[in-house]
């Protein structure tokens, strides 16, 4: 017995054939409401008239309560109206007024989805084959209905018939699915365009402001040095002395004009660097040498400050394949933030092999230091651990960012380790041979 109950529409004109049927479904205990029409127009009229809701509009059914075992009662109900909502069509090939295939094609019309099994007389299986080909779910011979095989026809129909629209309906929301990717992804590409329109139009403006830096610092830097030229002509005292006020105020204007060179220097190479000009031209040099020569080129601003200014150079081999110039800016750099951030103390300058393949040099002060949420921001353009304008230390904020540019483009890295109020240590790490 089915668990579930089956409305079925039985489309015959013979009544012997239908009362068959009925009696294969009790004695196979096959409970199903069955309505039974004898032609091609009741069929089509049925199945055209077939509600959605049958709550109310279903009349009460004709109960056959003959038993089948003794104890099976209840289990075909007999409909008496057309408004049924079918589960499955079992029809006669021969009809008075139609024949199976163009009754198919008629149901197909309606777009009723709806497994059909035709009844087959003898001698029509090359004709069921072509039912099938239309559209049937299964074709049973009248001359071998079995309760138990028309039970299972019918209920394997049925279930594979719901599977396939199980199946239907996936795939119904799998095209849903992939038209609102399509739709998303159209939505993206223009995003993707859009994004990409305005990464072009912001590299030109960062190429604009790049050459702009570049051509104004280059401009700035012809009277800076005439400005820097006259002061320590002046300063020579030559051809007439000059009073303590006067030299007073000609060292300002040189010191002055110094720092602004500076800057314009920086702002210069950041320029550079950032429109990659700025070429690396690896050579070999004596590290010990270079790093003392750069010492005593800022000792002058240690002794202004009253700072101990020493090398500790521990080196079995001083000789590298790098660019000289690249580690004698970024030694400047690190040695001037030193000197500048430190009023007491001193700085020192190491170096040291962390292997056969790699040079380190660090330089540590006793300076202020740097706060830890500032550390990840003081390697940015422009940025300074004090932002304000009131800060002490004058700078824009390039050094930093220059040297770690050109480190890396030593294939280095350049490292920082410091504490508010107890000074900084900064660790350039880099090849001992540069490899293009």
């Amino acid at each position: 017995m089915n668990e579930e109950q089956y409305s079925i529409l039985l489309v015959d004109d013979d009544e012997v054939d239908r009362l068959t049927v009925k009696r294969a479904f009790k004695k196979a205990n096959f409970s199903a409401i069955l309505t039974e029409v004898q032609n091609g127009q009741e069929a089509l009229a049925n199945l055209a008239s077939k509600a959605q809701d049958c709550d109310s509009n279903c009349a009460e059914k004709e109960i056959d309560n003959s038993k089948t075992n003794g104890d099976k009662s209840n289990l075909l109900q007999v409909a008496t109206t057309t408004n049924q909502d079918f589960d499955l069509v079992l029809l006669d090939y021969r009809l008075p007024d139609i024949n199976g295939l163009n009754l198919i094609a008629e149901i197909k019309a309606l777009n009723l989805d709806l497994p059909i099994i035709v009844l087959t007389g003898q001698g029509d299986e090359e004709i069921a084959v072509e039912i099938m080909k239309a559209g049937a779910a299964d074709y049973i011979s009248k001359g071998k209905i079995e309760p138990e095989s028309l039970a299972k026809a019918i209920t394997s129909a049925i279930r594979i018939h719901k599977a396939e629209q199980a199946v239907e309906a996936v795939n119904e929301r799998l095209r849903a699915g992939n038209e609102l990717l399509l739709l998303k992804n159209q939505e993206l590409e223009k995003q993707k365009q859009q994004i990409k329109l305005q990464n072009i139009k912001l590299q030109e403006s960062y190429n604009l402001k790049s050459e702009f830096l570049a051509t104004m610092s280059h401009e700035l830097r012809t009277p800076m040095n005439a400005i820097m030229g006259f002061s320590q002509l002046l300063l020579r005292q030559y051809p007439d002395p000059l009073s303590e006020q006067q030299q007073n105020l000609i060292q300002r204007i040189f010191n002055n004009g110094k720092n602004l060179l500076d800057m314009i220097n920086e702002m210069l190479d950041f320029s550079k660097i950032e429109a990659g000009k700025l070429d690396l031209n690896p050579q070999k040099l004596d590290l010990n040498f270079l790093i003392k020569l750069t010492v005593e080129e800022l000792r002058s601003l240690a002794l202004q400050k009253n700072l101990s200014l020493v090398t500790d150079i521990q080196l079995e081999d001083s000789f590298l394949v790098q660019d000289s110039n690249f580690i004698k800016r970024t030694l400047i750099n690190l040695l001037s933030n030193a000197l500048k951030f430190t009023e007491s103390g001193g700085v020192i300058v190491r170096a040291w092999e962390i292997e056969d393949t790699t040079i380190a040099i660090a330089v540590t002060d006793t300076g202020i230091g740097i706060a830890s949420e500032d550390q990840n921001k003081i390697f940015q353009a422009f940025r300074q651990g004090d932002q304000t304008f009131t800060r002490e230390h004058a700078g824009t904020g390039l050094g930093l960012a220059i040297s770690e540019s050109l480190v890396k483009m030593m294939k280095g890295k350049i490292l920082v380790n410091s504490e508010l109020g107890e000074g900084s240590t900064f660790i350039v790490e880099i090849p001992r041979k540069y490899d293009a």
